[in-house]
Parts: C-alpha cells; structure tokens; sequence
C-alpha cells in the first residue's frame, strides 16, 4: 500500500500543476495571437507567399527567376531597389499602347497590312522629293548614321514598344503578383499577334526595305532576332499563372511562334540570314534557338548552341578577343557589344538545354570569356577605346560583363564595381539576361 502524502504537501502539489498549466496556455495565446499594429513587418517587406512557379524561360534561367522573387518575398532590400527601378519602366508602359501592325500609313508592298514593314536605317536619299520620284532615289548608305524618316511610315519603332513592354510588364507581373501588370502585357501580345483584326503575319517578307532598291531584305530579320527572344521569356512567365493570360492565348502564341519558326528556316530570306557571318548571323542562331526551345523542340535548340561553337566563336573571335567584322565597323564599340549580346544570350540558351559555351575554347584558343575581356578596359572606364566610334556609351558592355562574370570568369567578375549603369539603372538581378543597352533600332 502506497503511503498517503500530508494534506498541506498534496495542496501545494496541485498549486504547482495549476501554474505548469496556466503558464503553457499563456504562453500558446501570445504564439497565436495577432500582431499589435505598432509591432507588424514593414511595409517593405511582403507579406509571405506560397513557392513561385518556375518559369520554362528559352533565355532567362527559371530556376533564378524563382530564387529571385523567394529573396523579395522575404524582403531582400537590394532586390527591392532593383524592383523600384523595374516598376518605373512597367508603369510607363500601362497607358500606353496596344500596338497593331495594321495601322501603319502605308502598307507593305504585298499590300496586305498585317505583313511588316520596315526601312534600312543607314540608307538616305540622294535628291529632293518630287511627283515623280517622291522617295528622292536613289537611296545610298552611311553606315553607323540612322535616317530619321525610317522612325515613321512603319512598323519598326511600334514593334520595339511591344517587345519592351511585354518584357518589363511580365517581370513586374512575376515578381510583385500584381495583376494590372499582367493584364496589360496580355493585351499587347493579343493585339499585335493574335487579334484577327490586328495580327501580324509570321514573315518578315518586308522587313528593311529601301526605297526604289528592295522590297524587304534579309538583313531584315535582325529586327526581330535582337529582340523577341525577350518577348519568348515574357510569355514564359505570364505561363505561370498569370491572371488574364488564358489557355486559348498561350496555344494562338505557340501557333505564332511555330509558323514564324518555320519561315525563319525554310524561306530564302531565313536561309541567306542564317549564313551571314557578322553579328547577323549569331543573332539569328539565337532567335532559331530561343524559338526551338519556346515550341518545345529542345533538341533543334541544343543543335543549334552546339554548332554556333565552330560556326560564330571559332569564327568571329580572333584569338585575342577582337572581332574583326565588328571592328570595321563606323561604329565598333556599339557592335562589340551588340554581337557580344547575341553570343552571351546563345549560351544562355544554351545552359538551357545542357551546352556550356562559356567552357568552348576554338583551335587558336578563340572563346566568349576573350571577347568579353577586350571589352573590359573600355568598359569600366580604364582606358579609351582604340577603334573607329561614332557614339561612345560606356554602359553598352554591361550586361555582357555580368554574363562573363555570372559564368565564372575572375576579370569580368572584379570588374563589376567599376561598371557604368545604363539609364533607368542595372536590372540584372531581375533579369539576368543580356540585353541592347543603348539600342539604335534597326541594326
């Protein structure tokens, strides 16, 4: 038989018992009670969401994309710098625009107002206008020097607006989940792609031409090949929920897409622009692989980064960085950097789909990581830049230097601090991608 405590020793038992339990309830409220206004996060840091699709990006990598908008989430203050910057550009673009390729004041020589229609750029008349040759032909070129009357009477500076526009209003969209956002880069891509109205044909049967001289060239295609690989990354990330974006748009797009992929391929103009050996010809290897990898033949993509080692590096990059045919250029900073974007985005593709084109080293040791490095005293300010130039703007290298540096290489990556920010301020934590950072429309 157990032995019966004292009275006075089972009453203080109980007590204790009491307060063991009134303790852990108190304790459970305070865990689960609200927060007191005056005690809340700061308005800076977002309130915590669930995990972030990964984007399938052709350019950008999805992965990053995800990682980067984590970091915001939990309030990461230089990320939201950065994101301050992305929603100045995003919020310029919500009264502006749509944009349709129909409503030009003159219709492509076809005559059907959905094909588009640029002018050469670096093409000038040789005479007055007049009745009977209202165009002033004949038309000569000054290379580097940008004819003002390409900027009306076509489709050139309107379809630039719908590629920027869709890129930074999909990345405010992806990183802040606001839906105006979302909803206007929706509109934008339906009116100029998908709207029956509205759409654009997927040729570029007219892109370029010169009055008096050619109905479209194929040099043209550089119109789109600079830049609709970032329209390809904006649908990529309205794919991931965006409100608005519907299932119907995103097959019209993938049609578009396709029928724009096979042109590139199989017409004359594709096939002349394929063979260029300049920055002409890398970009168009870029845009094939962006637009193989966004249709979802990943293998036609991985082919192309696989043979753009031999056919663009070993090429168009001397053993000690220079590159031969952008340098005899008027203008050879601005196309060192402008080619440089084609490449570093080609091996951005290429991570994509298992190339590194950064580790490619050609017979005379020819490589990405060389070219980049030429650029380097020029572009952090150390030394002038020793070639023909017409417009000298430091910040053009930027983003290159970041994708130098982001794969690894030890002169591009201490070079960083002393780069100079283009205007509206480095984006590259948001969209590590390169980009044309002091663009002349129509290359």
């Amino acid at each position: 038989m157990k032995a019966t405590a004292p009275a006075p020793r089972r009453l203080l038992v109980v007590l204790l018992t009491v307060l063991t339990v009134l303790t852990v309830l108190a304790s459970v409220a305070l865990t689960t009670a609200p927060t007191p206004a005056s005690a809340a996060s700061p308005a800076s840091a977002p309130a915590p969401t669930s995990a972030p699709a990964v984007p399938d990006t052709a350019v950008m990598d999805g992965s990053r994309l995800r990682d980067t908008r984590l970091r915001l989430d939990r309030g990461d203050p230089q990320l939201r710098r950065a994101l301050d910057s992305l929603r100045t550009r995003a919020d310029s673009w919500l009264g502006k625009g749509p944009w349709t390729v129909v409503d030009k004041p003159r219709p492509a020589p076809s005559g059907d107002p959905h094909d588009y229609l640029s002018q050469a750029p670096y093409w000038w008349p040789t005479a007055p206008p007049t009745t009977a040759n209202p165009w002033g032909c004949p038309y000569v070129q000054r290379d580097g020097q940008r004819n003002p009357e390409v900027d009306t009477g076509t489709d050139r500076q309107d379809v630039e607006r719908v590629f920027d526009s869709t890129y930074d209003l999909s990345l405010a969209w992806y990183y802040t989940g606001e839906r105006r956002y979302a909803e206007k880069a929706g509109q934008i891509l339906r009116t100029w792609f998908l709207a029956p109205a509205t759409r654009m044909n997927p040729n570029l049967n007219h892109a370029q031409f010169i009055p008096c001289r050619y109905d479209g060239r194929a040099i043209g295609i550089i119109d789109f090949s600079q830049s609709y690989t970032a329209v390809l990354d904006a649908l990529a990330l309205l794919a991931t929920g965006a409100p608005g974006w519907t299932g119907a748009d995103r097959a019209g797009m993938r049609r578009w897409n396709s029928a724009f992929l096979t042109w590139l391929r199989t017409s004359d103009f594709g096939k002349q622009e394929a063979a260029a050996d300049n920055n002409h010809g890398t970009f168009y290897d870029m845009q094939l692989a962006a637009l193989a990898h966004a249709t979802g033949d990943k293998a036609l993509a991985r082919r192309t980064v696989l043979d753009a080692r031999a056919k663009r590096i070993d090429r168009q990059i001397a053993p000690d960085g220079t590159q031969p045919l952008e340098l005899a250029r008027t203008r050879s900073w601005h196309y060192s950097t402008f080619s440089l974007v084609a490449h570093t985005r080609l091996a951005a593709i290429g991570r994509n789909v298992g190339v590194d084109l950064w580790r490619h080293r050609g017979p005379e040791g020819q490589s990405l990581a060389a070219a980049v490095r030429h650029l380097l005293p020029a572009a952090t300010g150390g030394e002038p830049w020793p070639h023909p130039e017409l417009d000298f703007r430091r910040y053009a290298a930027t983003d290159v230097v970041h994708a130098a540096a982001d794969a690894g290489d030890r002169a591009a990556r201490s070079a960083l601090a002393r780069l100079e920010a283009p205007p509206g301020g480095d984006l590259w934590a948001l969209r590590p991608a390169p980009e044309q950072l002091d663009s002349i429309a129509g290359q």
